[in-house]
């Protein structure tokens, strides 16, 4: 994997993947940043590094390093209340890389994707995730439904995104605001595709539907943004509830 921009091949160089990183290639400019000091690095021209990469979004700087290294679900579940964020056929590059910059500064135990129809770690990724990846962990699994399921019985209850906002005087569906629940313990936040949300199956196996408030004319919210709001929400929560334990 060629690894792009400046923020994914710092982040890797110091992150999960750091003994895997075999070669790096700057432009004479960005070899002085202080963050490759003691790093062999390749002097090259920008058209070089561009063609190495095949972006032009690069900044000066690329990186060969390793396949990223997944973690299995069952690590993400082992640890005391984790946070984990389970995406349901997410697609969008851009949006995984939001998604696990998010999850990541929250401080969440990691991120669960399906193996099929759904965006995987790729230097994109990388990128739009300013290095996050390196430093959380990332699981893939073969149906997200199974896994809340896995999740539930090692304790976890798991809140669903719904697509469908709360908007003020009403609700469309099933859903609580998303301040109501008691996100103490083990949670899983689940959010759907970008455009139709949580499939049925996968609704159903979540413990409860959260909604954001929609107050606007816009329908609804990124799937990236719906996830910073909510994570920051359950982070507030949990820090209260942890504020408030004898």
């Amino acid at each position: 994997m060629i690894l792009y921009g400046r923020n994914p091949v710092r982040e890797a160089l110091r992150g999960r993947r750091a003994h895997s990183v075999s070669e790096v290639w700057a432009t004479s400019s960005a070899a002085k940043e202080p963050w490759l000091e003691g790093n062999s690095v390749k002097i090259r021209s920008a058209e070089d590094i561009a063609r190495r990469c095949g972006s032009e979004a690069h900044q000066g700087v690329c990186a060969s390093a390793g396949g990223y290294p997944y973690a299995g679900a069952d690590e993400l579940l082992s640890g005391e209340a984790p946070l984990i964020v389970a995406l349901d056929q997410v697609q969008d590059p851009q949006n995984l890389g939001s998604i696990c910059r998010t999850a990541e500064c929250v401080g969440a135990t990691g991120v669960v994707v399906p193996e099929r129809r759904s965006a995987e770690v790729t230097p994109a990724v990388c990128k739009a995730s300013a290095g996050a990846v390196e430093h959380i962990r990332i699981a893939k699994v073969r149906n997200v439904a199974d896994f809340l399921g896995e999740a539930s019985r090692a304790g976890c209850w798991s809140y669903g995104a719904s697509a469908l906002p709360r908007a003020r005087g009403g609700r469309p569906d099933s859903s609580v605001p998303y301040t109501d629940p008691d996100y103490r313990g083990g949670v899983v936040l689940v959010l759907g595709s970008e455009g139709t949300g949580l499939r049925p199956r996968v609704a159903d196996a979540c413990d409860q539907l959260v909604a954001l408030p929609m107050y606007g004319r816009t329908e609804s919210l990124g799937v990236a943004a719906a996830a910073a709001a909510l994570l920051y929400g359950i982070l507030q929560s949990r820090e209260v509830a942890l504020d408030k334990a004898p």
